[in-house]
């Protein structure tokens, strides 16, 4: 099977670059695409979007039609994920959902959404994160509930970056995206993915696992 996985940035990239041919091994292939932000679900799924400016969610009624139509049954899968920040979970989904039901076909899809954000999934391994950075803040770490609604990204910041969060904002949000795929290239390599403790990650993970088992 091939896995088509849509991500709404290139942290996030970095990271399931790294663990995706962990999860469904050398027989399956992937591509992960990155995107240029989140963007909005258009209120008209029909309406004509700038695809060019590569924001994930307001192309995504495109995409999936596109997959669709294109795609022979059983060919792939689609994986959506995106960060639920200060969305309401439950109609989140049911709108993602929405844009799935509308395609004629439908391509075979998951939505997979890190609870509040991308780090969460990150922050699931600690001990990942003290291999990567031996002098990550363990105070910061053991305070961490996962997939809280916390801010999560400024909490991974706060436990690994130098002056944490405050420090990186202040450095302008290039560096702040910067940092964030240096996160994910040095974190993930370390990362259990079977005792991982970020709900959101499992969800992800048993997704991956589910397709790629299924497969005749």
């Amino acid at each position: 099977m091939h896995f088509e996985i849509l991500v709404e940035d290139l942290s996030g990239k970095a990271m399931l670059d790294i663990l995706v041919p962990q999860i469904i091994g050398s027989e399956h292939t992937f591509d992960v695409k990155a995107y240029k932000g989140i963007g909005r679900i258009p209120q008209k799924q029909n309406k004509a979007v700038d695809a060019s400016k590569r924001i994930l969610l307001d192309n995504l009624p495109r995409l999936l039609a596109g997959y669709g139509k294109s795609w022979s049954t059983g060919y792939g899968a689609v994986i959506v994920v995106c960060d639920l920040d200060d969305k309401c979970l439950k109609s989140f989904r049911t709108e993602l959902l929405a844009i799935l039901h509308a395609c004629n076909p439908a391509p075979e899809t998951r939505f997979c959404i890190a609870i509040e954000e991308g780090e969460a999934w990150l922050l699931g391994d600690s001990q990942a994160i003290k291999s990567a950075y031996p002098k990550a803040k363990a105070a910061v770490l053991d305070a961490y509930k996962p997939d809280s609604i916390c801010g999560t990204w400024e909490k991974l910041a706060d436990a690994v970056y130098r002056g944490g969060a405050k420090m990186l904002v202040a450095q302008g949000w290039q560096t702040v995206g910067a940092e964030k795929s240096a996160w994910a290239n040095n974190i993930a390599p370390h990362m259990n993915l079977a005792t991982n403790q970020s709900p959101s990650f499992s969800y992800f993970r048993n997704k991956l696992l589910e397709l790629a088992e299924n497969v005749e």
